[in-house]
């Protein structure tokens, strides 16, 4: 177990990295919004012992991946710069279909490619193949690299993989992340993507216009 000393700022960190708005947040804790709201106004505030418990009991049961975004957003500036947080995206095509799933994201929904953190000494190629498969229940085979960027809107090294469907039907395996998995016509896919937010490389492989 990680030994934490709460903050309202770590407490604001979790709140985030959960991806929950205030009253959520305050009701998984058992507490009054305005407490929430407390944190947020006084991130120096240090938490009575028994919220500290609440809290720990809350980052305890966890999933990896929000651990993974409270840990990168506790990390002081100069540590993160020095270790970028990289994810694998997956780009599986089924024909004239591409798998998306949809994200919960905050207070909201939202369309993406299947993606999973790469972990040192990991390869991005086998990540990707690895999480669709655990998000979605899709096999896939890895066809070729579609190169990397710092993803404009989250700050990661994002690596992009075109992979080709193997075997399985899209389904949402992971429901506390997701709301929803399903391949979808790539005549379609910016319906789903806005083209300005989808990587160049990636339009490009799947003959989409920007």
């Amino acid at each position: 177990m990680d030994v934490i000393t709460w903050t309202g700022e770590l407490a604001c960190h979790l709140q985030a990295a959960h991806r929950m708005g205030r009253e959520e947040f305050a009701g998984r804790l058992g507490v009054h919004p305005q407490t929430v709201a407390g944190w947020h106004a006084r991130p120096g505030t240090v938490p009575r012992p028994d919220m500290q418990a609440a809290l720990d009991t809350l980052y305890e049961k966890a999933k990896p991946p929000v651990r993974l975004r409270f840990a990168r957003l506790a990390q002081p500036p100069e540590a993160t710069a020095a270790q970028a947080l990289r994810v694998a995206i997956a780009v599986v095509l089924r024909g004239a279909e591409v798998l998306l799933v949809q994200r919960r994201d905050g207070d909201g929904l939202q369309w993406q490619f299947p993606a999973g953190v790469v972990k040192p000494g990991a390869e991005p190629a086998a990540v990707a193949v690895k999480e669709t498969r655990a998000e979605t229940g899709v096999h896939c085979t890895v066809r070729q690299p579609l190169g990397s960027r710092l993803h404009p809107a989250t700050g990661v090294q994002a690596e992009y993989v075109l992979c080709d469907h193997l075997m399985g039907e899209a389904a949402n395996l992971d429901p506390a992340e997701n709301a929803e998995a399903a391949f979808v016509p790539i005549t379609s896919l910016t319906r789903f993507i806005p083209a300005d937010r989808i990587f160049r490389p990636v339009l490009d492989a799947l003959g989409v216009a920007a």
